[in-house]
């Protein structure tokens, strides 16, 4: 016997809402995707580029730029919120402070948010409202997203993806292969700030210190730099590997030898004392919120000036000089009189911090 049935009496229900957690359905590309974006993200991110609504923004070159910059970085922290700051500032200024470093001014960013299945929207929401206002901060917008889902599990909270794109004026070209012996290295601020935060965040180790990220756009230090200090050589921020290997990036690029002095490296007596705690070299900790400025002998002092002038820059330090050509290597000058080599991190001493 031939069983009949009527369609037209058939459904498929809507997933269960579930307004305060992520769930799989919000990836799929369809209404709970839409939902969520117009609910959640555009409360808190607006472009003239994400109003588009198209698959890729359109967006005008500014008059006057000659080339453009483009960078793209991935951000994985735990926790994801630490004292001064969260991923969500972490994403904005870690990105924008690369552009700077290529002598770019930052305009637009993209953001691409992979997010695990049960995360809080409460959660989301915080973090997109640092995003916004470190984007507000540094001047620039973010103007293309996208969302993907993972199951429970399968991802670690959240992860974002930020690229972006900045212009370029032929009047300053900062570039890793450009110092020169005779330069002098200037560091903006204290070391080891975020690296260290992070860590006493998670809890897993019983040390409480009072010591806060130092996660910030430098847009300030960078523009004052221009006219204060316009053939500025090298910009380099000292993000995963320290100062130690990022100083070490350069002389390879460069193919000189920088000789630091370790009396005159800033770093906090609370940074310092959890490193020795804890066996770690401050010089290869990580930092977010500064930079490796070498400029030409005649421009240190007004570099200097202009820097502790500027926002996040109070503290700079002239902490060394390019001394010789055709041999990449780095060296310290060490309290005691003495020399010893400094050579990049090796492995990985502080997982998840960047």
């Amino acid at each position: 016997m031939t069983q009949s049935y009527n369609f037209e009496n058939f459904s498929c229900p809507l997933p269960a809402a579930h307004p305060d957690a992520i769930m799989l359905g919000h990836g799929s590309g369809g209404s709970l995707t839409a939902e969520l974006i117009r609910r959640v993200f555009h409360k808190y991110l607006h472009s003239d580029g994400l109003t588009q609504g198209n698959d890729a923004a359109s967006l005008p070159l500014p008059a006057g730029a000659d080339r453009i910059a483009v960078t793209t970085d991935s951000h994985i922290v735990s926790p994801l919120f630490f004292p001064g700051g969260d991923i969500g500032k972490l994403a904005v200024c870690g990105t924008v402070n690369d552009l700077l470093t290529a002598g770019a001014v930052p305009r637009w960013l993209s953001a691409g948010f992979i997010l695990e299945e049960g995360f809080s929207i409460e959660m989301l929401e915080r973090v997109l409202a640092s995003m916004r206002n470190s984007a507000l901060e540094a001047g620039v917008e973010i103007v293309a997203g996208d969302t993907k889902v993972v199951e429970r599990g399968k991802g670690d909270g959240l992860f974002i993806n930020t690229s972006g794109v900045g212009t370029l004026a032929e009047d300053f070209q900062p570039d890793g292969a450009n110092a020169q012996p005779g330069d002098a290295v200037i560091l903006s601020g204290t070391l080891g700030d975020h690296g260290m935060a992070v860590l006493c965040a998670r809890g897993e180790l019983g040390i409480q210190a009072d010591i806060t990220s130092d996660v910030a756009p430098l847009n300030g230090i960078v523009n004052a730099l221009r006219i204060a200090a316009p053939h500025t050589h090298v910009l380099r921020d000292p993000t995963r590997g320290g100062l130690s290997t990022a100083l070490n990036e350069i002389a390879a690029q460069s193919r000189v030898t920088i000789e630091l002095d370790e009396a005159a490296i800033p770093i906090r007596a609370e940074v310092a004392s959890v490193c020795e705690m804890l066996g770690f070299d401050p010089l290869t900790v990580a930092n977010e919120g500064k930079l490796i400025i070498i400029v030409p002998e005649a421009e240190k002092e007004a570099a200097l000036t202009a820097i502790r002038q500027a926002p996040y820059g109070a503290q700079a330090a002239l902490i060394g000089r390019v001394t010789a050509t055709g041999r990449p290597l780095v060296t310290l000058r060490t309290a005691l009189g003495t020399h010893r080599i400094l050579d990049s991190l090796s492995g990985e001493m502080l997982p998840r911090i960047c």
